[in-house]
């Protein structure tokens, strides 16, 4: 008994006394921070540290009960259960009692979530998130059977393959989403304006992530579409606004269209962010542990460089590290709104490899944007309000998405197209958030963006 007890304080030790030593940070949804396990401090690292004795008395007394607990499992329960499934259930159960977004990831899970930053996975291509504690779609990926089979951002994920979502963790339901390529699942979907759940049966796919897509506009305008923050996505961005310079030689407008973009990598979003500030801060951490909390910056603009106007779409669906440039050009005033207001995703979780290759995924921290705004449940409210166009009377969504997905395999989406062929005024007519976004640039500056900047001055 007492080797067990010891072996168990040794582990939750060192499990709680890990010292968070980000890596990188991303966000999708919501903002994540990867750290490395460490070593509990020394009680004599600090010149004023003292040693709260009655606390840790309390603390060894529970770990003790933890680990006689975990010995009667072990050598009394009716059927023999491996040690390391009874330490996994127990701590599933400790993360169980903090917030939805907090979670253990078994070795398994864990290599899944790296595989997915590199932007490549097998599944259906859907993100998803806990919203009031209700499986939620946060967004479709673009061109995935997702986004072909007509799932949209809210939807609400009752049931996966007939088994309900109620009281499932969100790490149990994306790994029940995906499986390997070919299979199916499928997913029971509440709506609004459904009259009952409806079932949505989907092919798994390798899903490969194409970050940022383009399109130009007459006027020299050109529309940048990032689906989502991968590795390569400051790359792409760069190089398109390279493109729209040389084509036009100096770009009269930018749209950056950032609607049901459910985030991701969050150094990418400040890379993003930076491409069109030059200054201030972008984003920032606040946590309980000093290491959260933590401040991004605008690296310094090029002498002699102008910006030209510039408009972002937002919508529902727009999250995390996609709410972080939305908000940082909005708190700058260097980029004007449109759109609803997005789906506010704003705390960072930080993943802590464990040393067996499992890691704990732990909600550290919110993230604001420069003025102090939290996003998290808020969102960011647009500058000017346009919403998506309602159903034509004599139509259903059902047949609108099959119209879509026709134009798609058949090339003619928006961003189905090449860059340099400019949008049709066929294209803007079914977009309308588009259509006024590039109202407001053929009349810029809006008179809303002016008086907000001149009461900054």
């Amino acid at each position: 008994m007492s080797r067990n007890i010891s072996k168990t304080n040794m582990f939750l030790s060192w499990l709680l006394g890990a010292v968070f030593l980000p890596l990188a940070l991303l966000a999708g949804p919501g903002l994540i921070s990867f750290a490395s396990p460490g070593h509990a401090a020394s009680p004599g690292s600090g010149a004023n540290h003292q040693v709260p004795v009655a606390p840790v008395a309390a603390a060894d007394l529970q770990m003790a009960v933890f680990a006689q607990a975990l010995d009667l499992v072990e050598k009394n329960y009716v059927e023999p259960k491996p040690v390391k499934d009874l330490i996994y259930g127990a701590i599933q159960g400790i993360v169980g009692t903090l917030d939805p977004h907090s979670s253990f990831m078994p070795p398994d899970e864990f290599r899944e979530l790296q595989i997915e930053t590199k932007g490549k996975f097998s599944g259906i291509g859907i993100e998803i998130a806990l919203k009031d504690r209700v499986l939620t779609v946060v967004s479709p990926i673009e061109g995935t059977p997702a986004f072909r089979a007509g799932l949209k951002a809210g939807d609400q994920i009752i049931k996966i393959n007939g088994v309900s979502t109620k009281n499932m963790s969100l790490m149990d339901a994306v790994k029940t989403i995906r499986g390997p390529k070919g299979s199916k699942v499928t997913l029971t979907i509440n709506r609004e304006g459904f009259t009952q759940p409806q079932d949505f049966t989907i092919v798994r796919e390798v899903i490969p992530i194409i970050s940022v897509k383009a399109r130009v506009l007459d006027g020299g305008i050109g529309y940048l579409r990032v689906v989502n923050f991968q590795d390569q996505t400051d790359r792409d961005v760069k190089a398109y606004l390279q493109k729209f310079q040389q084509r036009f030689s100096s770009c009269k407008g930018l749209i950056l269209d950032l609607r049901n973009d459910p985030g991701g990598l969050l150094e990418q979003a400040i890379q993003v962010a930076d491409e069109f500030l030059d200054r201030g801060l972008i984003v920032y951490t606040q946590g309980r542990s000093p290491q959260q909390t933590m401040r991004f910056y605008a690296g310094q603009g090029q002498p002699g460089e102008t910006p030209f106007p510039m408009v972002v779409l937002i919508n529902e669906g727009s999250a995390s590290a996609s709410e972080i440039v939305a908000g940082a050009l909005k708190d700058h005033q260097r980029a004007l709104i449109v759109g609803t207001k997005s789906f506010g995703k704003g705390s960072v979780q930080t993943i802590i490899p464990l040393e067996d290759g499992s890691a704990l995924r732990l909600t550290t921290a919110l993230y604001y944007t420069p003025s102090g705004k939290t996003i998290q449940e808020k969102g960011i409210i647009p500058d000017v309000e346009v919403k998506e166009p309602e159903v034509p009377v004599g139509k259903t969504r059902e047949k609108l998405r099959d119209e879509a997905l026709d134009r798609h395999m058949r090339g003619e989406m928006l961003t189905d197209k090449p860059w340099d062929q400019p949008v049709s005024q066929a294209e803007l007519d079914r977009d309308p958030v588009l259509k006024k976004a590039l109202e407001i640039l053929r009349r810029w500056p809006p008179k809303n963006l002016a008086q907000k900047a001149a009461s900054n001055r």
